[in-house]
């Protein structure tokens, strides 16, 4: 019967290595932006967890945490999220990749000067 225990320690193992090294559940970014701001002043943070409102938390932590005072949670997603940005508009979008994020964001933006701020994956 030894062999059985070893097999099935064996594959508890694998299985536990599997659990540690899983990709994250959700992404989330937050966005602190003011209608007048150039893209590439928009201050962001990126969270992940195990659920969306984990992510959530995380983001506007991260978003806080670089000095950021009024952040807005503005995209939760599972697979790709990115957020783009002109001075007077901005739009979110998600999708399996980030290429896909990130034309959806700037589709949802709606201008020809919206601009990629921030995009990124949870795996």
């Amino acid at each position: 019967m030894q062999p059985f225990y070893k097999t099935l320690l064996t594959a508890a193992c694998a299985l536990a290595c599997a659990v540690s090294t899983a990709s994250y559940g959700a992404g989330a970014i937050a966005v602190d932006d003011e209608v007048g701001d150039h893209p590439d002043d928009v201050g962001y943070g990126i969270g992940f967890g195990k659920s969306r409102d984990a992510a959530a938390a995380e983001a506007l932590k991260a978003c806080r945490k670089d000095g950021n005072k009024n952040c807005a949670l503005k995209v939760r997603f599972d697979g790709c999220g990115a957020y783009a940005a002109s001075k007077r508009y901005y739009g979110v979008g998600w999708g399996k990749t980030v290429k896909e994020a990130e034309r959806k964001a700037v589709e949802a933006c709606g201008r020809s000067s919206c601009e990629v701020v921030v995009s990124d994956c949870d795996d």
